[in-house]
């Protein structure tokens, strides 16, 4: 994830990396200095997050700003020290600047108002519908991107829970994190005109492929 600053953010924690790290690894509680090594604790910290989330959150849940912030730090806390909390640094990726720091309390609040109380609970009664609510609000939380790293894990975590509401598995999603990243990151970028076509197919993709795998077994 690049980062453009418009003002210098040097002091503060979200902005450093880990000593040692050549710059590849933000400062964190545990001292790591390999990327591939936190990347591998971040990813076994996620699969533990899932696990709990589900028990914290029933069916019939609406979703919150603050639970997002909840997720965050249930998943991260035990690594960076601003886990759960908003970020103080611009970022862009590949020329795309997200949402800027001091809007970003008032972007989560509409969102909550918005699409979180539109569509969560995810208790739809089509495929179509809960295609469409996850991609509206997996599209507008990765716009604002409100967290110095991890939204698009959080995101994803967000559509396991909502599509758990709808009584689907969960959801396979290799096809944004893989072959279909750079798709995925132009339905992302489409979004910034509430144009979720691109998204709702990439969700339909991704529901049919864990649908399919859920019947083989």
């Amino acid at each position: 994830m690049k980062e453009s600053k418009r003002y210098d953010t040097s002091h503060l924690i979200e902005d450093q990396s880990e000593p040692g790290s050549r710059g590849r690894v933000l400062k964190n509680k545990l001292g790591i200095t390999s990327k591939r090594e936190m990347d591998r604790h971040e990813k076994a910290e996620q699969i533990r997050t899932i696990e709990e989330l589900t028990n914290i959150f029933s069916v019939d849940h609406r979703f919150t700003a603050l639970d997002i912030c909840k997720i965050h730090k249930l998943w991260l806390g035990g690594i960076y020290e601003w886990a759960g909390k908003y970020r103080q640094v611009m970022m862009s990726k590949s020329g795309f600047p997200f949402a800027f720091p001091a809007q970003i309390f008032r972007l989560m609040a509409g969102l909550e108002k918005g699409p979180l109380y539109k569509y969560t609970p995810c208790c739809f009664k089509t495929i179509e519908e809960v295609t469409k609510a996850l991609a509206i609000v997996h599209t507008e939380l990765v716009l604002i991107h409100p967290f110095r790293e991890g939204n698009g894990r959080v995101a994803r975590m967000l559509a396991t829970l909502m599509a758990l509401q709808s009584e689907l598995p969960p959801l396979d999603f290799k096809n944004m994190i893989g072959t279909g990243k750079k798709g995925y990151i132009k339905a992302i970028q489409v979004g910034m005109d509430r144009n979720y076509q691109a998204m709702e197919k990439i969700f339909a993709a991704a529901i049919r492929k864990t649908l399919r795998a859920h019947e083989r077994k």
